[in-house]
């Protein structure tokens, strides 16, 4: 043990002792490690929240802003939303990265996506999904990859509307027009799809999205609220002629719809894991699922229902264990009669009960102050009422916001305030999966200099990266001291990080922990002073 320690006092020695076996116990997947029971831990401050922000590039909603950037600009243009998300103090990003049947990665199953270039299956000469990830890990953001499934090709202008030969040569639905399904038809709005009843299609999908989840180091993999387009009046999804063949066995077209999804995710969630257990699946459903009224386990709400619209079984999926988090795009002001925030949450909230599933919520930042919206969203507290509802469900282990033009624009100074009020400190992502004991770092240096007092430690395998602990003086931390967040300073990759915030002539105590790749945190480092 004195080899271990170094230079570090036998004091300090002593002092880990007393915190290993406290921080060494295994704990619930999302939670932090255990504190002594008398610690009260701040839900104000929370040690392990997912906070994640979505970058859209469908239409060139957030990333790129534009299409015909050179790669100089739009990774300039990326790096600026990353700094956003660490200045608010957020822990993840989710972009967009195949908005529909395209691909912002050279992939050998379908074209280069047009919101990089203007022109689809245009190369771009560089490879953005790489950046994206190595960037957003350089940063200790976590990056989940955001596919479209089924959605093959948007409106015209700019896209090829519902007509298949106006696709790249090498899009899926030229080779395969029999999948294609237009919808609507006969209107300006339409688009393309893939038929999710073709168990062919289905596998083509799945291919497309796992040759991304083998090929770049992803945290995550994201499907959001489409599967079966949402209903335009008075038509019908044609699938026919695909229930005809595959159909057998189902009486009904829309339970062999909801098994058809049901075969997407469940074949997904296991093939990603088979490939790289540590990457998750998730899912941004709409937020309800089916209402009381036609169904007895639904929510008190009377809106659209993923179940009967989007033909998506969220509530099955999260009992079956066939995702690892869920996301409902829970979109509502608390109040509204249709679909209330407060009622909606907790009964999402009971749905994962029990289960391993981690829940967050979306939230509906791009309301605030918009034309046609309700009053309570021109109120700046609305999305901060929302986030403090959450703390009555300890299910609810953080939230995702759309989208990142939204952030930035901080309407009313509503993103400053959840800021003030519920980001002020770091935190890490919540931990998930099983755990194994982790090696504490050891901190080698500490010094001060010019931009701040520079901290060097021992990297650790399989360490993927650090939290930074400050405390006031120079004094021992207790178990207390490291039950939330108030003191954590920073989490970053790498073996050192420069605290810029720290007061020249003033006394400070760092410990740094070691996190591995499911945010299972190590016990603390023995303390350095400065």
């Amino acid at each position: 043990m004195v080899a271990v320690f170094g230079r570090v006092s036998r004091l300090a020695a002593v002092a880990l002792l007393a915190l290993v076996p406290l921080a060494a116990a295994p704990t619930p997947a999302g939670a932090a490690a255990p504190a002594p029971a008398a610690c009260v831990p701040n839900p104000a401050t929370p040690k392990h929240q997912m906070r994640a922000m979505w970058i859209a590039s469908v239409v060139n909603i957030d990333w790129p802003s534009a299409p015909g950037k050179t790669p100089a600009e739009a990774q300039a243009e990326y790096d600026g939303w990353l700094a956003l998300a660490k200045a608010r103090n957020f822990n993840a990003v989710i972009v967009q990265v195949r908005p529909h049947a395209d691909a912002f990665w050279p992939s050998p199953y379908e074209p280069w996506s047009q919101y990089l270039t203007g022109v689809a299956g245009q190369d771009p000469g560089w490879d953005p999904l790489a950046y994206l990830v190595r960037r957003a890990h350089e940063e200790n953001l976590e990056f989940h990859a955001w596919f479209n499934p089924y959605r093959a090709g948007m409106p015209a202008p700019g896209g090829a509307g519902t007509d298949v030969s106006k696709l790249p040569a090498n899009s899926p639905l030229r080779v395969h027009p029999d999948w294609a399904v237009p919808y609507p038809v006969n209107n300006a709005a339409g688009r393309l799809y893939f038929d999710p009843g073709i168990p062919a299609a289905r596998a083509w999908v799945e291919d497309a999205i796992m040759d991304a989840v083998t090929k770049y180091d992803i945290d995550g993999v994201h499907f959001d609220d489409y599967f079966y387009p949402y209903p335009a009046a008075g038509q019908d999804f044609g699938d026919d002629a695909s229930f005809a063949q595959y159909g057998g066995g189902f009486s009904d077209k829309g339970d062999w719809r909801r098994d058809n999804i049901d075969r997407l995710i469940r074949e997904m969630d296991t093939r990603i894991h088979a490939a790289k257990p540590w990457v998750r699946f998730g899912v941004s459903p709409f937020g309800i699922w089916r209402n009381k009224a036609a169904d007895p386990l639904g929510s008190d709400t009377n809106g659209t229902q993923s179940y009967d619209a989007n033909f998506a079984d969220t509530r099955k999926w999260v009992k079956e264990g066939w995702i690892d988090y869920i996301v409902p795009q829970v979109y509502w002001n608390i109040g509204l009669a249709v679909a209330d925030y407060a009622k909606l949450v907790p009964w999402w909230a009971d749905v994962v009960a029990g289960t391993d599933m981690q829940l967050y919520i979306g939230q509906a930042d791009y309301k605030v102050a918009a034309a046609g919206q309700p009053d309570a969203w021109f109120d700046p507290a609305e999305l901060s009422r929302h986030l403090t509802l959450n703390r009555q469900y300890p299910q609810v282990l953080g939230d995702v916001h759309f989208s990142a033009v939204q952030v930035r624009a901080d309407r009313l100074g509503a993103e400053t305030l959840l800021t003030e009020e519920h980001r002020t400190r770091p935190a890490f992502p919540p931990s998930w999966g099983p755990a194994a004991p982790m090696l504490f770092p050891v901190i080698t240096s500490v010094r001060r200099t010019d931009a701040g007092v520079d901290l060097r430690w021992r990297p650790l395998s399989p360490a993927a990266s650090y939290g930074v602990y400050r405390l006031d003086g120079t004094r021992l931390p207790s178990g207390c001291d490291l039950a939330d967040a108030a003191h954590l300073v920073a989490t970053v990759r790498g073996a050192g990080w420069t605290d810029p915030t720290a007061e020249p002539g003033h006394r400070y105590t760092y410990v740094v922990t070691s996190l591995d790749r499911r945010w299972h945190e190590s016990p603390p480092s023995p303390p350095r002073w400065v």
